[in-house]
């Protein structure tokens, strides 16, 4: 039997994908930020119109820095706080798609700044879902969390989207408590029951840990792993047993990607949260990690530093990801050693050949 429009066809396939975002208007929130980069380049490569709005990048040398020359989008340097003139930038463009990805996205970090966290991550995610939500043209939503949102039990256990929210740190509540703001927004605003009035779809995704060149975050493990490595030093390791779902980001933005398609075409069925992350294998904890990446690199050494003082972090933390299996066909290509090896050859190459080998990987991604 021949399958009707809007139904699974090989939508893994990036021609496919390619395809479907041709000529789409997509809005972008943290575009100059690591996944959103990553984002950027890939709607770019398929030929999407890309708006993005976010702050200056807080780091040089990120992936944003190589890419931005390229003209990849409009960009537009704003607070997501600022309600005013993110409803105007929205109205203005009138997209097809947003992906929202602008946060406050540190576990540390939201030690040092709690209120701030939540109010970027909380009331940020409310003012985006406001704004578009007075937009007057069909529209799908996207809200990135994170593998953190889950009440987690430090337990061997794969944690399902149904499972309990919770947080024990304020970065991981403020993305526990942005899941509430979506829900509320979906029943309150974007029943589905309405669909055909209001025209509005929204899901939320959780991935995993996700690795990849152009991240220069602090208190990131790989960033941390390149930089000590390129100045010949020890890696400083925190919490070297700390098991994560690792994957590259180019996994995570395929299973966006692949769920926006979706959401557009059968809202009713995907209007709902999805994890992505590795297969079961690819939970690793935070040493063999460190010690693949050296082994990559050619050389270097790690030591532990691990301190019970410091803030509390999760050491225990794997996603199930079948959900996204059986309702997208997404799956991972790269398992966590191919993972580790891309993010790091990324870093290995020369600042003039990085923009071009992003778009290497990209399309070398997609013919897997």
């Amino acid at each position: 039997m021949a399958k009707q429009p809007g139904e699974m066809e090989n939508l893994v396939a990036g021609e496919n994908i390619s395809s479907f975002y041709n000529k789409k208007k997509v809005f972008i929130t943290g575009h100059t930020g690591f996944k959103g980069s990553w984002l950027t380049a890939a709607l770019h490569k398929f030929g999407a119109e890309i708006k993005g709005y976010a702050l200056e990048p807080e780091q040089p040398g990120g992936l944003y820095d190589y890419i931005q020359p390229l003209s990849l989008s409009t960009s537009v340097i704003s607070d997501i706080r600022s309600k005013e003139k993110l409803t105007t930038e929205i109205l203005s463009f009138q997209p097809d798609f947003i992906f929202h990805l602008a946060a406050q996205p540190l576990v540390r970090r939201s030690y040092q700044v709690p209120a701030e966290t939540f109010d970027i991550n909380v009331t940020g995610t409310a003012n985006l879902l406001e704004a578009a939500g007075k937009l007057k043209n069909k529209c799908s939503f996207i809200v990135i969390t994170t593998d953190k949102v889950y009440h987690n039990k430090e337990q061997d256990v794969l944690y399902k989207e149904e499972d309990e929210l919770g947080g024990h740190d304020p970065y991981s509540a403020s993305k526990a408590c942005a899941e509430i703001v979506a829900d509320s927004f979906r029943k309150s605003f974007f029943n589905l029951s309405d669909y055909s009035v209001h025209q509005k779809a929204l899901s939320t995704v959780r991935a995993g840990n996700v690795i990849g060149g152009g991240d220069w975050s602090t208190d990131r493990l790989l960033p941390d792993i390149i930089n000590h490595l390129a100045n010949g030093k020890p890696v400083l390791v925190r919490n070297p047993d700390a098991v994560r779902p690792w994957q590259h980001v180019l996994e995570a933005i395929t299973g966006y990607l692949l769920l926006g398609i979706q959401l557009h075409n059968n809202p009713d069925k995907f209007s709902q949260p999805f994890n992505f992350g590795p297969q079961p294998e690819d939970h690793l904890p935070v040493r063999e990690v460190v010690e693949k990446a050296i082994k990559i690199w050619g050389s270097g050494t790690w030591k532990d530093v691990s301190d019970k003082t410091q803030p509390h972090e999760a050491g225990l933390l794997k996603l199930d990801i079948s959900k996204a299996a059986r309702a997208l066909e997404w799956k991972p290509k790269l398992n966590a050693d191919e993972a580790i090896r891309w993010t790091v050859e990324w870093y290995k190459q020369k600042e003039e050949q990085k923009a071009d080998f992003t778009i290497g990987q990209i399309e070398e991604y997609f013919v897997l």
